[in-house]
């Protein structure tokens, strides 16, 4: 799809972007209406009492649910602390696997020694480790951040170092060849040409350390949106638990968005 000579959009380009812009009214206008369907669907439901308002709950119990939790204070309360931790615990992730990947690049010997260890802590189900982490560290912050870390670095290691290992050799032996050293290589080549990779792992690890830091709310916290979602289960408050799942989903997605963002700028200004 070329330009003619005198600089004007050709005919194809114009019909080609043109499909583009109806697929991407249909993707968008489907997924705003497969949501308000079902919506519309769970409060008709519930209105009509074709299934139980008190246990499945219903938009707009979670709506007054919202109001009221949020005027009180407690769901700015509990939102806060559970970012908090899943700030703490993505970058823990990122920076202390970012450099576990470059070590294991920079000396692949000590990769082929720490290689099985790394496939069976990443193995491994990080919710049987939760008991032993409060035996070892207590209940509170410490403890969800540690369990939450586990639940997400092994993995962001691995395969940090994979891509990184897969670096083009040619790239490396022009690097060389030219004057350079390993350290040249790791930040001309290694990094820049994994850029792209490395933010979908950022993308992946967000969401993992969310689901990390929930589970560790559920077994060793007195605040945050994992504990609002047990306390409100046992009491049998379900509009505050679909709440906070809800809340948790808006969270997830936003996070998503901000990543994407962050990819978008950094591949465009390559």
């Amino acid at each position: 799809m070329e330009k003619s000579d005198n600089g004007a959009v050709s005919y194809g380009q114009k019909q080609f972007m043109r499909k583009y812009r109806i697929r991407q009214i249909i993707i968008h206008t489907s997924r705003l209406l497969i949501l308000v369907l079902f919506i519309g669907g769970w409060e008709m439901l519930t209105k009509y009492k074709i299934i139980d308002s008190f246990i499945f709950s219903s938009p707009s119990r979670i709506i007054k649910a919202a109001v009221k939790y949020w005027t009180d204070g407690t769901l700015k309360y509990h939102i806060g602390v559970t970012l908090a931790e899943t700030f703490i615990c993505f970058a823990i992730v990122i920076l202390g696997g970012m450099a576990a990947a470059v070590l294991l690049w920079w000396n692949d010997l000590v990769y082929r020694i720490l290689e099985p260890y790394l496939v069976i802590l990443n193995s491994l189900p990080k919710s049987a480790l939760a008991p032993l982490f409060i035996v070892w560290l207590g209940t509170g912050m410490r403890t969800i951040i540690v369990a939450a870390i586990s639940v997400a670095i092994f993995g962001a290691i691995m395969s940090l170092y994979e891509h990184f290992r897969q670096t083009d050799p040619d790239k490396i032996k022009l690097i060389y060849t030219l004057g350079g050293n390993k350290l040249t290589v790791l930040f001309k080549v290694v990094i820049p040409s994994n850029k792209a990779f490395i933010i979908n792992v950022m993308k992946v690890n967000m969401g993992l350390s969310l689901v990390g830091v929930i589970i560790g709310e559920f077994v060793a916290a007195n605040a945050g949106l994992g504990y609002l979602i047990l306390y409100a289960s046992q009491v049998f408050k379900l509009d505050l638990v679909l709440l906070s799942i809800t809340i948790l989903a808006f969270v997830a997605a936003v996070l998503y968005l901000a990543l994407d963002l962050l990819e978008r700028f950094c591949l465009r200004s390559r």
